[in-house]
């Protein structure tokens, strides 16, 4: 079996809808061939069975699928419909940086990422079967009946029914087909962040976790590529970040209030991480 394909896209920005159609296939029908469309452009299958090449990759999206196609890749069919087959096409367009990645932990990404740097990676499966598929096919009509229509006066309502719809196939990648070292991971990153003001050792995280310390440094290294010292060392300083450029608080009260108990010992590691001592750092960012 083929490993899943995910398309990752660093939000902001965000994707942009441009548009909604509906076609039939009758039998004997089949898609035609594209290259490099510009757009990308997502299929929901409502009846039937499309099938789809793009480049290497060969799928049959049944009824209550979708297929997410590229922009910059050949897209041709493998072969006609054997029955009548209805799909919804999305036309959406993304100009920020986007990348494909197999497995199921294709989503890994650095840590803890900087505090002004991109906030969310949205991960999509290019082939996917959206638990919720009724609600989606609810918003698929609801962005086709406003196709056509004046701009103005659905402009905004399309573009909150579009990013609902991509909700809902993110939302496929959290279901029960996820790993457990990938759900133990999201566990202890949500542990970490909750708790980063305390005193958290890898033991108080399997006290809180009932795992193992050592399998939960074994998942979040597979998952986040750093162990949970690693990751909560990291969100400290990048909290640090944030004090240091929103309030006046004194560089030893900011320690203190992202969890270390000893202030010289916070300069030396924000210098380390950051390249600059704290002071230097929120002059940077003085009116």
């Amino acid at each position: 079996m083929d490993e899943p394909e995910y398309i990752l896209m660093e939000l902001p920005p965000l994707p942009y809808y441009i548009t909604t159609g509906l076609t039939t296939y009758k039998p004997g029908e089949q898609h035609p061939s594209r290259r490099n469309l510009g757009v990308f452009d997502l299929l929901w299958v409502v009846k039937g069975v499309l099938y789809m090449g793009e480049d290497e990759r060969q799928w049959e999206v049944t009824q209550g699928q979708t297929l997410l196609l590229l922009p910059d890749r050949f897209h041709y069919p493998v072969k006609p419909c054997a029955e009548e087959t209805i799909f919804y096409w999305v036309h959406f367009d993304f100009a920020g940086s986007w990348s494909q990645q197999s497995g199921r932990n294709a989503g890994a990404v650095s840590p803890v990422r900087q505090t002004w740097a991109n906030p969310y990676t949205l991960g999509v499966s290019q082939h996917a079967t959206p638990p919720e598929f009724a609600m989606a096919e609810s918003l698929l009509r609801q962005l086709h009946a406003s196709s056509g229509r004046p701009q103005p006066a659905v402009y905004w309502n399309e573009q909150q029914l579009f990013m609902e719809l991509l909700r809902l196939i993110e939302d496929t990648n959290a279901g029960s087909d996820a790993s457990p070292a990938l759900k133990l991971a999201e566990k202890t990153e949500a542990y970490l962040r909750q708790h980063y003001q305390t005193d958290v050792t890898n033991g108080s995280v399997a006290e809180a976790l009932h795992f193992h310390p050592n399998y939960i440094v074994r998942c979040m290294k597979e998952i986040y590529g750093c162990t949970p010292m690693e990751y909560l060392h990291e969100y400290r300083l990048e909290q640090a970040k944030l004090l240091l450029i929103k309030t006046e608080w004194p560089v030893a009260q900011i320690a203190e209030h992202v969890g270390f108990a000893n202030a010289p010992y916070f300069s030396n590691c924000f210098r380390q991480y950051a390249g600059t001592s704290p002071m230097r750092f929120r002059k940077q960012y003085a009116p």
